[in-house]
């Protein structure tokens, strides 16, 4: 019986997740929660959803980026809205947690997610700058080397 449950699938949004993937979802939502400074016990995570999925390949790790909402009960019994997120690298096929955090406000997990995705954006060397600045480099080593090439002979 417990086989069958792994194999049952839970949807989100058009994708689908795993019973298995879909729990440990859950019970890291939970954990940022409490890392948050709320109570695990009276506190509800109310929905939770994937906005970004990345497969691993042959070189590179995936990675998942999940958000939560819920309602968070703080230690003077407040009851607070809560806009959560909660990042995985996949590895091998397991979810490994990279970071998690709990915010006031959606536009506070917004931020974050633009600094999601400018860390997935790799350096490149297309940029005018960059080029502008390797020349610099090179061009100072070349002088550099001509004037102790000059000091040496003289």
């Amino acid at each position: 019986m417990a086989e069958w449950r792994e194999k049952v699938s839970a949807e989100t949004r058009t994708r689908r997740f795993s019973e298995r993937t879909i729990r440990q979802v859950n019970l890291d939502c939970k954990r940022a929660m409490i890392r948050g400074r709320f109570c695990p016990d009276r506190s509800e995570v109310a929905q939770q959803r994937c906005v970004a999925d990345q497969h691993e390949g042959d070189h590179s790790f995936g990675s998942q980026l999940w958000y939560f909402e819920g309602w968070g009960v703080d230690l003077y019994d407040q009851r607070h809205t809560v806009f959560g997120v909660v990042e995985y690298s996949l590895q091998y096929g397991l979810h490994e947690l990279v970071e998690d955090a709990v915010f006031e406000s959606e536009d506070q997990r917004t931020r974050y997610r633009q600094m999601y995705d400018d860390d997935k954006q790799k350096p490149t060397w297309h940029h005018p700058s960059h080029r502008w600045l390797a020349l610099g480099v090179v061009l100072m080593a070349v002088i550099s080397l001509t004037y102790l090439m000059i000091a040496t002979l003289t």
